[in-house]
C-alpha cells in the first residue's frame, strides 16, 4: 500500500478492552475478540502516533437492561441513549481492561467514552450521538499532522464503524485492518463494511498489506 511518511500517519485501537470478547462471557462477548492484538501492535509500527478509545462506564448507567428492560430495547427521554445493554466495560472491572497482549503505556492518547449516565456513544469522536461533543480524539490527530490513520478493534459492526465514519467525515485517510477488528454478525459486519467503502474508506486483510 502506498502510505504517506510515517510522520502523518496515526495507529487507532477502537475499544480493544475485554468486555468485548469471550474474556467477559456475561458481557458484550464477540467471537475472538480477545485475538486481535497482534495485528494492532503490528499496525502501530507503521505509525508515529499511537492512540486507544475505551468504553468507560458507571454502574448507574441509565442504559444497562434488567429484568423489567430487555437488552437492545429502545429507550425514550434522552437524545444520548438509543438502546439499552446488558452492563459492560464498567470501571474498575476485568471488561475495562485491554485485552492480553496491549500495554496501556503504549499509547500517545486514550480517549474515554460513555463516563456520564445518560450517554452511550459509539464512535470514539463524539461523546453524544449527534457528534456535536468532541472527545479531542479529532483535534489530537490535526494538532500533529496526521493524515491517515490506520484502524482496529471491537467491534467491527459498531463503534469501529462509527469511528472510523467519524474520522472520514473529519477529513482524514482511512485505512481499516480487517484482521485488527472482530465484529458481533455476518449480516451487520458485511453492512458496516459497505458502508465504511462508500465513505471511501481503504481495506487491508492484514498489518503486513500495509508495507506492500
Amino acid at each position: 500500500m502506498n502510505l504517506p511518511e510515517k510522520k502523518y500517519i496515526a495507529s487507532f485501537d477502537i475499544d480493544a478492552q475485554n468486555t468485548f470478547t469471550p474474556v467477559c462471557p456475561d458481557e458484550l462477548a464477540v467471537a475472538e475478540g480477545d485475538l486481535i492484538a497482534d495485528e494492532l501492535n503490528a499496525q502501530a509500527k507503521f505509525a508515529s502516533l499511537r492512540i486507544a478509545s475505551r468504553d468507560a462506564h458507571s454502574m448507574s448507567a441509565l442504559w444497562i437492561s434488567d429484568a423489567e428492560h430487555a437488552p437492545l430495547s429502545p429507550i425514550a427521554g434522552y437524545p444520548d441513549l438509543d438502546i439499552r445493554w446488558p452492563a459492560h466495560a464498567i470501571i474498575g472491572t476485568k471488561g475495562f481492561e485491554f485485552i492480553a497482549g496491549l500495554d496501556p503505556q503504549d499509547y500517545d492518547f486514550q480517549v474515554f467514552k460513555g463516563i456520564e449516565p445518560d450517554k452511550h456513544p459509539y464512535g470514539a469522536c463524539y461523546h453524544d450521538l449527534k457528534n456535536t461533543l468532541s472527545t479531542g480524539a479529532i483535534e489530537y490527530l490535526r494538532c500533529h499532522g496526521i493524515t491517515t490513520v490506520i484502524c482496529g478493534g471491537l467491534a467491527t459492526d459498531y463503534c469501529v464503524k462509527n469511528t472510523v465514519l467519524q474520522l472520514r467525515d473529519a477529513g482524514f485517510d482511512v485505512i481499516l485492518n480487517k484482521a485488527a477488528c472482530r465484529g458481533i454478525a455476518p449480516d451487520t459486519i458485511a453492512a458496516a463494511m459497505q458502508e465504511m467503502q462508500n465513505a471511501g474508506v481503504k481495506f487491508v486483510e492484514c498489518a503486513q498489506e500495509l508495507g506492500e
